[in-house]
């Protein structure tokens, strides 16, 4: 059976961050330490060890980076007009550059799931600290990335 990342990812709603500094949850480490050895808790952004876990398990590339941006580096690029349900969706982060060039700018990084006139709907992890659909303003994505 060939399962998606998008579809493992559907798996994990409702994962949520333990509230406080040494209340770790042990699934959001598992995330942020399979391909970086520095994470020693949940309190630093982990949409992308969430993505990268994600493709891992479906035995797809992934960046094996933490930063949000690492995934404008892999895949083919997409408008989000055409982004289908599981592209990979990057969003600047309020403050940033809105160059998707820098790769080490703050940024965000979920599964598409839909598009409105001016949001984008997604899945991902660190939403609020949970895993789950959120929306972000059209104008923030950097770019749309379909990872085979």
């Amino acid at each position: 059976m060939n399962v998606t990342p998008y579809e493992i990812a559907q798996r994990f709603v409702g994962t949520e961050e333990m509230p406080g500094h040494n209340m770790n949850t042990p699934m959001i480490m598992a995330w942020l330490t399979l391909d970086q050895a520095w994470p020693t808790d949940d309190e630093v952004p982990w949409c992308a060890g969430f993505i990268g876990w994600c493709h891992w398990l479906a035995e797809r590339p992934r960046t094996r980076s933490l930063r949000a941006r690492s995934w404008l580096t892999i895949g083919t690029h997409w408008a989000i007009e055409g982004a289908q349900e599981g592209d990979v969706v990057i969003f600047n982060r309020a403050g940033a550059p809105h160059d998707p060039t820098l790769i080490d700018a703050p940024g965000h990084v979920a599964f598409f799931v839909r598009h409105d006139g001016t949001q984008v709907y997604v899945l991902g992890g660190n939403q609020s600290n949970t895993v789950k659909v959120s929306h972000y303003p059209k104008k923030d994505v950097l770019g749309v990335r379909r990872i085979s």
